[in-house]
């Protein structure tokens, strides 16, 4: 792992500068040695990796939507060749450079944090070696060894001996408890983001490769993490749990704001907002206008949640237009009628009873 993480050496600088630019904050509130001060640095060295990351992740929102709305084209290409698996693999990657899209896509906010995350093990190691590293000089080294979060050393791995775990002035079980307690709360949130992702904001009528690959990290991420996290030190973990709790905000977010076309979470979506439209008659935020108009314009390509949600506009007396606005429908049918100066109503013919059907007709006499 200290070969990999020196080949990140190059962002080492810029990672422990903004740490202690950081510790010289929140050191002056709860004291330069806490642990607070310390883990409150790497929660904020956290925040603001994720918010320099937010273009790539609207990035990665575009390409898995561009990733759904092939999954029509996918299937057909399933079905085409469900016999010659290597074809449909051939003609799946011709599909891909086609449109552009990646399947991968769903990893690049990870890929973009390995060299802060690298960086930061190798920060925490040489706290953890008695070594200076970037800008921590030897006094911000001494008051990171001393400092501790929830009795476990910031630079303290699962796998210490006793003897290390006693040389940073924490117990061997202190260390193992809260680093355990820490690796589960770090693999549960990667499994619940990635659960929630496949359950709720994925089109589940298309059974395509990409939803397999979905279906998979769900499992192995975690379980990487598990693996991985006994070797990292109570600060990566601090970061790592930070950074899982914040993609499960944001994804929880996106998924009620903006739902993948197809999925559960339209369903739910589309529902509030039928609600929101018989309560207040109008649509009012421009986010809501362009979902709305979006689905106007699809027309007899609407799935199944926008045709549902057509339907019940319609039972509420309701019509979208194309503008993204809802109007009442009732009106349209008013104004015919007040432009036609209200038409009066055919008299229906008075209704016989039943002894005067059975009762034929008297003839007419004639003179």
């Amino acid at each position: 792992m200290d070969t990999i993480a020196s080949l990140f050496s190059f962002i080492t600088t810029p990672v422990s500068w903004v740490i202690v630019q950081f510790h010289s904050l929140y050191g002056a509130i709860f004291g330069p040695d806490s642990g607070w001060a310390w883990g409150l640095s790497i929660v904020s060295l956290v925040v603001l990796i994720r918010i320099c990351l937010i273009p790539l992740f609207v990035k990665q929102i575009k390409a898995t939507r561009g990733m759904q709305a092939l999954q029509p084209k996918m299937k057909a290409i399933q079905e085409r060749y469900k016999n010659d698996k290597q074809r449909q693999s051939e003609e799946m990657m011709k599909l891909y450079k086609e449109t552009g899209t990646n399947p991968l896509s769903s990893c690049l906010p990870i890929l973009a944090q390995s060299p802060f995350f690298f960086a930061l093990y190798h920060v925490l190691s040489a706290i953890a070696n008695g070594q200076t590293i970037g800008v921590i000089n030897q006094s911000l080294l001494e008051s990171a060894r001393q400092a501790h979060i929830f009795g476990a050393p910031l630079a303290a791995k699962f796998t210490d001996s006793a003897e290390k775990a006693a040389s940073l002035g924490a117990s061997i079980t202190d260390v193992r408890i809260v680093t355990a307690v820490m690796i589960v709360m770090m693999s549960l949130s990667q499994f619940y983001t990635q659960r929630q992702l496949m359950q709720k904001n994925v089109d589940l009528s298309v059974k395509t490769p990409f939803m397999q690959q979905q279906k998979m990290l769900m499992y192995i991420f975690p379980l990487i993490f598990a693996v991985m996290g006994i070797n990292f030190p109570v600060g990566v973990l601090v970061y790592w749990l930070t950074t899982n709790v914040w993609t499960m905000g944001q994804q929880m977010y996106v998924i009620n704001q903006n739902p993948t076309p197809g999925s559960k979470a339209q369903d739910q979506y589309l529902t509030r907002l039928v609600k929101h439209v018989t309560t207040h008659g109008e649509v009012k935020s421009r986010g809501k206008k362009k979902i709305v108009a979006a689905i106007v314009a699809k027309g007899p390509d609407r799935n199944d949640n926008e045709r549902k949600f057509i339907t019940a506009l319609m039972k509420q007396g309701m019509a979208a237009q194309a503008d993204g606005s809802v109007i009442k429908s009732a009106e349209a049918t008013a104004d015919a009628d007040a432009a036609s100066g209200g038409a009066a109503k055919r008299q229906q013919p008075k209704r016989q009873t039943k002894s005067q059907r059975q009762t034929p007709p008297k003839p007419s006499s004639k003179k």
